[in-house]
């Protein structure tokens, strides 16, 4: 590995950190409303919710939009297709927003101007064309940045101890690697989804009384 390479992968590390500044810590996919309801208490049936979302739901549709964008699809008409997908207002203006935020985020380092209004799984995708590394590898840290978006929100509202939830992360591991090595080479035709559960729950959450989590 060259060290232009290694800067590269440094990079990426750096963008797709959660300590990244797009606000994943404020989302929580309607995640809280499944947790306020009742249905999800446990270790184990968090593991099956984000797992599902991951290999099912948004974490699917929209590695396989990123995947696209490295690939050289035109970034208007994937944010097109990601907003058809989106099942809910809440979901659209989370992408949006983390999308908005990475863009300045990026600007602020590197002095390059994305396009506008672009979804978070766009963005990051256009972003990285330039970096010297497999679409595989930004997919894997992608994913693994959505699994420990979704398990903070969980560590907090369960509550859960952060030990369970490291132990959480640490047990996706292996299905992130598969996943993403998947989705680097779907082809736009074959994005789908079906999490109805965590939909649903996306929907409630707008309706919640108290939330704490912005979806």
């Amino acid at each position: 590995m060259s060290m232009a390479e290694a800067t590269d992968r440094l990079y990426l590390v750096q963008w797709l950190s959660p300590a990244f500044p797009i606000g994943a810590f404020a989302y929580s996919q309607g995640l809280e409303w499944a947790i306020a309801e009742g249905g999800l208490t446990s270790a184990g049936a968090l593991h099956a919710w984000v797992r599902a979302v991951l290999h099912h739901g948004s974490g699917r549709t929209d590695g396989i939009l990123l995947a696209r964008a490295r690939a050289g699809d035109d970034p208007q008409m994937l944010t097109d297709l990601a907003l058809a997908f989106a099942p809910s207002s809440e979901r659209e203006t989370e992408m949006l927003e983390q999308g908005a935020a990475f863009a300045r985020a990026h600007r602020a380092m590197t002095g390059i101007v994305l396009p506008e209004g672009l979804p978070y799984a766009v963005a990051v995708g256009l972003a990285t064309r330039p970096l010297r590394v497999t679409t595989q590898e930004v997919l894997t840290l992608w994913l693994h940045g959505l699994a420990a978006q979704l398990v903070s929100a969980a560590v907090r509202f369960v509550p859960l101890g952060q030990g369970a939830g490291q132990r959480l992360l640490h047990e996706l591991g292996p299905g992130l690697t598969t996943l993403a090595a998947e989705l680097a080479s779907t082809p736009l035709d074959d994005i789908s989804g079906f999490t109805p559960g965590a939909d649903l729950a996306a929907m409630r959450h707008e309706t919640m009384d108290i939330r704490i989590f912005r979806t």
